[in-house]
């Protein structure tokens, strides 16, 4: 995952950190471009610390990737974009230096930050739990598909098999930190992992198929549990739909221990290997 180089600066409000991929982050789509989830993560990390009010959470996180998201050093610039004291929007851009040696966004997170209240009585889900996490069972051997990069990073617990009729669902964790020294918030935990959606509700054979997410959309009615940081597990089950013409949808719901918390969605295109 990202290790931090030592810049870390203002320039007016936008706040400024460096980071150094390691190879751990490789894609499981080519050698020289990293996987989504650790950029995603990346900015969520962004996100979560940029001027954090203890009164308010983020509910629905954008992820976009602009391009190809190279192993190179790395610039995260975060700002609020819409101040306020109910409801703010906060962005994160990754940037980097392209071949040319011009630098630009490949990838900008977006976040609503909303006022909280405590309500524990409305409080309810209509989502489906998940069949719940099993420490004593078997790791599932992800190895097979010979993905390798940062899928390999990641310890699996299949729960319905992939590539089925209907959704497929894993328990999923990422056995790295995010960045070198830092102990996961609970947000970046969940999403670490969130970005292998498509993955997980893909019907087709990785080995023949590319299926490259452009975004993932989160909203999460439920903030994830902070109280558990050893377990580092999170529950997807998703399932892609794909039309006629090559461009898909995937849709899934995603866990912790304690049920559902949110929903996420991602743009696929499909093109065969």
């Amino acid at each position: 995952m990202p290790l931090p180089t030592p810049e870390n600066r203002l320039e007016g409000d936008i706040h400024i950190e460096c980071f150094r991929p390691t190879r751990h982050t490789v894609s499981t789509w080519g050698p020289d471009l990293q996987h989504g989830a650790p950029p995603s993560a990346l900015l969520v990390r962004a996100l979560e610390r940029h001027r954090p009010r203890p009164d308010t959470r983020l509910t629905r996180i954008c992820i976009d990737l602009l391009g190809p998201v190279p192993l190179t050093d790395l610039e995260v610039r975060t700002r609020i974009d819409r101040p306020g004291r109910q409801i703010e929007l906060v962005v994160a851009e990754l940037w980097a230096t392209t071949p040319d040696g011009t630098s630009r966004a490949v990838a900008r997170g977006t976040g609503w930050r909303l006022q909280t209240q405590h309500l524990p009585d409305v409080a309810r889900t209509s989502e489906p739990a998940l069949t719940p996490f099993d420490p004593a069972a078997e790791p599932s051997d992800m190895t097979l598909f010979g993905l390798g990069g940062y899928i390999d990073t990641l310890d699996w617990h299949i729960v319905t098999p992939l590539g089925v009729p209907g959704p497929s669902a894993a328990w999923v964790r990422a056995r790295l930190d995010l960045v070198a020294g830092e102990t996961l918030t609970a947000l970046e935990r969940l999403f670490t992992v969130a970005d292998v959606a498509n993955g997980i509700g893909s019907k087709l054979d990785p080995a023949h198929w590319l299926f490259l997410n452009t975004d993932l959309t989160v909203h999460l009615f439920r903030a994830p549990d902070s109280h558990a940081p050893e377990s580092r597990w999170t529950g997807i089950s998703a399932e892609t739909s794909i039309g006629p013409d090559g461009i898909g949808m995937t849709a899934g719901v995603l866990h912790d221990e304690h049920g559902p918390l949110g929903r996420i969605t991602q743009n696929v295109q499909v093109r065969p290997r």
